[in-house]
Order: structure tokens, then sequence, then C-alpha cells
């Protein structure tokens, strides 16, 4: 991948520039513990400055190989004892990815019908998957990477506020400040650092070679999968590099809306909040439901059911204590089955929309 002929100096300082900016968005979300907090908040404070027009520099070369970093660091959460411990909750599993598929399936289907966002966008917005992964998809199918980043974006911070004050109110959890209990991963061996660099290199072209939708990180992320369920390492990706990975990336989405009108942000907002609510509501009934036919308590099931991510649900089990490893499992499960579900479906549907499933070149 070679650098474009105006990579000037000029150009490298309005980049650093900018990126800082997004570092500091992140910082500020860190510190307010807003979901995936670097990448969140990096986007949100660039977003502004982008709608006004600011002399922002987006660094959208470097997202390629900040999603690849990405990449790797989402592929060492599937470790074997995932697996393990999904054999001994097959009724709950099975429950949750039939509700993926029929919830997330209405939900796209009612976006499509009833707002003007078109198919792609509705399909990739409201498929309850990763940020990162939805927006690349939909990007390399003709979709607006805005509008989708701002719909999950939302999505993702709606849930991790209304869940906590949910359960303040209803049963007296008081979530702490910070989950303390998440893994910190610093310094790692000279053996396992190859390892997951090979991943992301590896990742990277071998799935471009193949025309794998969104290679830059689904490569990396099935290869880093691949060699931590087999045991070749149990390493994780430094914090360092993650945060920086999440900074490029939030940064990039941020700067993608300059030029974008306040109107069609507003309207995208107000989608993604009453797409989000929709969702929350289904969780419930489902939670209820399935409470009824196995017994399991409605607060531990209402937190599979919920539309947040893997690390933003795994946050809120762990700052509520409740059953970390059954909401875990069950949301990683989950993850795992949309990475391989979402682009067979679109390849499935999007014809009978008029939609090419032909990946776009840029």
């Amino acid at each position: 991948m070679k650098l474009p002929e105006n990579f000037t100096p000029r150009i490298v300082t309005k980049i650093t520039a900018t990126l800082l900016l997004g570092a500091v968005g992140g910082a500020v979300a860190d510190y307010l513990t807003l979901p995936m907090p670097w990448l969140v908040g990096a986007l949100l404070i660039t977003l502004a400055p982008a709608l006004s027009g600011a002399p922002l520099q987006n660094p959208k070369r470097l997202r390629f190989y900040a999603a690849s970093a990405l990449g790797v660091m989402l592929g060492s959460g599937f470790t074997p004892e995932i697996f393990k411990q999904a054999a001994q909750w097959p009724i709950s599993l099975t429950a949750i990815l039939i509700y993926t598929v029929v919830v997330g399936g209405l939900v796209v289907f009612c976006l499509n019908k009833l707002t003007k966002l078109g198919f792609v966008n509705s399909f990739f917005g409201a498929s309850p998957g990763g940020l990162v992964e939805m927006v690349l998809l939909a990007r390399e199918y003709g979709g607006d990477e805005k509008r989708v980043s701002l719909m999950h974006s939302t999505r993702l911070m709606l849930t991790v506020l209304i869940i906590p004050i949910f359960y303040r109110l209803y049963y007296g959890y008081t979530p702490a400040a910070r989950a303390a209990g998440l893994e910190s991963h610093g310094n790692i061996g000279l053996y396992d650092a190859a390892v997951l660099i090979s991943c992301g290199v590896i990742g990277y072209w071998g799935a471009k070679k193949l025309n794998v939708p969104a290679y830059q990180i689904f490569g990396p992320l099935f290869l880093s999968a691949f060699v931590h369920i087999t045991g070749i390492t149990s390493a994780h990706m430094p914090n360092s590099l993650i945060i920086i990975a999440q900074v490029i990336f939030g940064t990039a989405l941020g700067c993608s809306f300059l030029g974008i009108s306040l109107r069609t942000v507003a309207v995208t907002l107000a989608t993604s909040v009453a797409m989000t609510l929709t969702y929350l509501t289904l969780a419930a009934a489902s939670a209820y439901g399935l409470g009824h036919l196995t017994g399991l308590p409605f607060k531990t099931l209402f937190l599979i059911f919920s539309p947040g991510g893997l690390p933003e649900m795994t946050l809120i089990s762990l700052s509520l204590n409740i059953d970390i490893a059954f909401v875990t499992t069950h949301h990683a499960v989950r993850v795992v089955f949309l990475l391989f579900i979402v682009p067979v479906i679109f390849y499935w549907i999007a014809p009978r929309y008029g939609i090419s499933t032909h990946k776009k070149q840029g």
C-alpha cells in the first residue's frame, strides 16, 4: 500500500494535529467511561469541527492499518474456554442466535421501508454486529459509512447509558465507575509479538488476495482467532497499541463527516435512537419469555439480549456483578455468528433489492 503523492510535510502536520484532537476526545470519553471510549471519543470530538468545515485532515490511509490492529485484538477474544462454556447453555445460546436473525431482520426491514436510508445503510446500520466491522462492510458495498458509524455509535452509547440506570432503578445495582476486573494487557514477548504481527500482516494481505469482504479487519481477525483457539498463542495486544488504533479509526470516522449537513446527522441520530429503543424493548420481551421457559433470572437474560457489543456488555456485567461468564460467552458466540452470517445474508438478499454484491474499489 503506497502513500499518495500529496503526502507532504504539511499534510503530515495536519494529520498529526487531527489525531491529537481525536486522542483528547478519547481520553475524555475514557474518563467518562463511555463505551469503546478511545474510538467513540475520537469520533465525537472530531464530528462537530468536521460538520462546521474546520480544516481537519482525514487519516483514512492510516485507518486500514488501524482496522487490522483492531482485527487482531478482536480475534484474541476467541479462546477455547469460550467454546467449552458455550456447551453448557444450549437453550439460551440457540435462543440468542434465533433472536439475532429474527429481530435483526425485522429492524432492517422496518428501517428500509420507513426511512430513506436505503437498503445497504439499513442492513449494515441495523445489524447488531461490531461498529468497525459493519462500517467497513457498508463502505465496501456502496453504503454511507458516515451514517452507519453514527448509527452504531449511538446504539452503543444509549445501550450502555440506559441499562445501568434501569438496573439501578429496578434492582438497586450501583455500577462501579470502572470495570476494574477487566484484564490489562501490557508488554509481550518476542515470540507472541511475532505471532500477532504475522496475524495482522498475513491476514490483511491474504484476505485482500482472496477478495474477502472488509479484508482489512476480517483477515487479521480470523487469523488471530485461529492462533488463539488452537493455543499457538494466548497473548493480547498491548493496550497502548489498541488505544492508538481506536483513536485513528475513530478520528477517520469523525473526519468523514466533512461536508455533511446537520440535517442529515439529526435525521440519522433520530433514527438510531428509535432503533436502539426498539432493540431494548424486544430484548426485554425476549428475556421475559426465555426466563419463563428456562427459569433463568430476567436480570441476567436481559443482558445477553441487549444490543451492546462484547466489550460493552462484558463491562456492564462486570460492574453489576451479574454472571459474567454467562453474559460474555453469549455475546462472544453472537459476535462470531454475526461475523459469518451477515455477509452471507447480504449476498442472498441484496440482489432482490437491485443491489450489486460486488465490492466497491478504494
